[in-house]
């Protein structure tokens, strides 16, 4: 019996010794026998270096450094580098939310049936078919979804509209991961046509189409 003892007192030892007390709340560091790497050789962000004259841990890039997905020697554009902010992230060189569409989106036909199809699958559920905030959401409890037609967004510039796709806004979460660039401003160009028929007057209908309406 004084073998388990002493077997089971040995253990104990050896387990205390190995795990420590990770988790408990001492007033000194405590005992490592193994660190676990928790102590390391390296220098934290916007830290400072006795070793470089400067004093900075953070090292500029060398020069020649090519962007991570280009080759060397091919030029920057704004493609790449993103520096259309009005097209990219919908605001003004001023930083304020631009109005209208970036040279990059044209509107046309195939423009708006694009956003048709995307309008139908992300938002139709919570803003409705036609922009008036009955969509399928509001029959299980969701609240109140905004609706296109009041005053306050049809004059919203086209850039808040962008901003909220991609941030979000209350209730609504982002959608930058299922719209991509060229479809968020296809949306938003579905919208303004969801909002100009609810508003259109005959004077809106091109003339070879007023007959086909019973229009004069």
């Amino acid at each position: 019996m004084r073998y388990v003892y002493l077997a089971t007192f040995f253990l104990i030892v050896l387990a205390v010794s190995v795990l420590g007390f990770r988790g408990s709340l001492f007033t000194h560091p405590p005992i490592e026998i193994f660190s676990d790497m928790d102590h390391q050789a390296k220098y934290k962000p916007q830290a400072e270096s006795q070793f470089f004259a400067d004093r900075r841990a953070d090292r500029p890039a060398p020069a020649g450094t090519v962007a991570y997905g280009r080759s060397a020697g091919e030029p920057a554009n704004a493609d790449f580098l993103r520096a259309d902010s009005a097209y990219y992230e919908g605001k003004s060189s001023d930083g304020s939310f631009a109005k209208g569409f970036p040279a990059e989106v044209p509107v046309t036909a195939a423009l708006l049936e694009r956003g048709q199809e995307r309008y139908g699958i992300y938002c139709a559920p919570c803003h409705g078919a036609l922009g008036d905030g009955n969509g399928i959401t509001k029959q299980y409890g969701m609240g109140a979804t905004p609706t296109y037609h009041d005053d306050r967004l049809r004059t919203m510039a086209e850039g808040e509209i962008y901003n909220t796709i991609i941030h979000g806004k209350g209730n609504m979460l982002s959608y930058a991961d299922k719209l991509d660039v060229h479809d968020r401003w296809a949306v938003i160009a579905y919208v303004r046509a969801l909002q100009r028929a609810q508003f259109a007057t005959p004077a809106d209908v091109p003339a070879n189409h007023r007959t086909e309406l019973g229009l004069k």
